[in-house]
Order: structure tokens, then sequence, then C-alpha cells
């Protein structure tokens, strides 16, 4: 396989992984933080919203100084199993994952928010418990949300850079994923591939866009 066709595969690759990974966990998040307020709650959602303002390669010196070898979680990991998650396919999903969260959450979050609370009394008169009413009324209500979330995640998780040169490097045929394979081309005066790859990221990205503008543009419920 070609350089741009592995980049071009390695990035669906990670972007799908992230995006299966994330969607449920910022459902989840997104449900409790509307849901409730708790002792803590605004430092989860400071948590949680961080990658969307810090820098992505602060970001990813986070997530090196946590899963690097010599992180808080990377470091056992390694004594145990000699494995490392640094410079792999793995390495790739987890910042492209990081850097999707939030925009799920925060998609989410508001939707859940502006759902009429009447739906949910009335499916407590009828019997439903919370896991009950929230599967099968809050979940339906703010499926469009729930849908764009998913394809906002997807787009953020295809076009990661920062985060991902510092965790997962750039190495050919390993981590090399499109848009570090366009700041490669660029590096190396080759601008027919770097057209390329920017052209098919740019058309991705404005799918991306026009999907994400109509399921948003439609009223919840």
């Amino acid at each position: 396989m070609s350089g741009t066709g592995f980049s071009l595969w390695l990035s669906l690759r990670v972007a799908l992984l992230a995006t299966a990974v994330v969607l449920p966990i910022g459902v989840l998040i997104a449900h409790v933080q509307a849901r409730w307020r708790y002792p803590g709650h605004g430092l989860v959602t400071t948590v949680v919203l961080l990658p969307l303002v810090l820098p992505p390669t602060v970001t990813g010196y986070y997530l090196v100084m946590l899963l690097g070898r010599e992180g808080l979680l990377g470091a056992p990991l390694h004594q145990l199993t000699g494995a490392s998650i640094m410079f792999t396919f793995w390495a790739c999903a987890v910042t492209a994952a990081t850097m999707a969260l939030p925009l799920v959450v925060r998609t989410v979050q508001g939707a859940f928010e502006a759902l009429d609370p009447t739906y949910e009394e009335i499916a407590a008169t009828l019997g439903l418990g919370p896991v009950a009413t929230f599967l099968r009324v809050r979940i339906p209500l703010a499926w469009r949300a729930i849908v764009a979330a998913g394809v906002l995640a997807f787009a953020r998780a295809i076009g990661e850079f920062g985060a991902t040169m510092m965790l997962a490097g750039n190495v050919p045929g390993r981590t090399n994923t499109m848009p570090l394979e366009v700041f490669s081309a660029y590096l190396a005066g080759d601008d027919a591939r770097a057209h390329v790859l920017v052209l098919l990221l740019t058309v991705v990205s404005a799918v991306v866009i026009v999907v994400a503008e109509r399921l948003a543009r439609r009223p919840i419920g």
C-alpha cells in the first residue's frame, strides 16, 4: 500500500475507533453533567473540555506523562508487560479520542439540557426507572444531537495532528496519519502529494460540516 493509501486507511481506522469509544462515554458524561449538580461538577466540566482550549501539543504532553514509558500509567504497564503505547496505532487512537471527547460532551449536554422535563415526568408516572428513562426517553429525544456529535468527533479524530505527534510520533508505515503525512509531504517539498492529501481532508471536513449543520438545525424530539 502506498504512503498516501496507508495514511488514509490508518486515519479512517483511528477515527472510527475513537468515535466508537468516545460517543457512548461522552453521552454518559453529558447525561450526568446535564442531569445533576454535585460537588466537583465544575471540575469535571473543566477537565473534559480542556482539550478544546489547550494547544494540542500540551494535551499530547499530558498524555505522554500519563501513558509514556515513564508515565503514571505507562510505567507500570511497561514494567509488567514490556509493552508501550507510544508510537503505535493505539497511541493515535488515544490522542484522537481525547481530542474528540469534548465535542461529544458539549454537543450532547446542550441537547439534554434543552429537553422538556415533561417527558421524564410522564415516564416516571409510567413506572420507568432512571436507567430506562435515559435509554427510552432521553436518548431517543436527543438522537439528532448524538448523531451530530458522532460526526463531529469523527472529523476531529481524522484531523488530529499535534497531540498525535507528541504521543504517536510520525513513524512511516505505523503512525503516519493523514495530517502527519501532509506535514511530511510539505517538509519534503512534495507539493503534488500534499495537494492530494489536503484535498481529501478538505472534502471530508466539508461533508462533516454539512451533515452536522443539517442535524443541528432540526428540532430536538
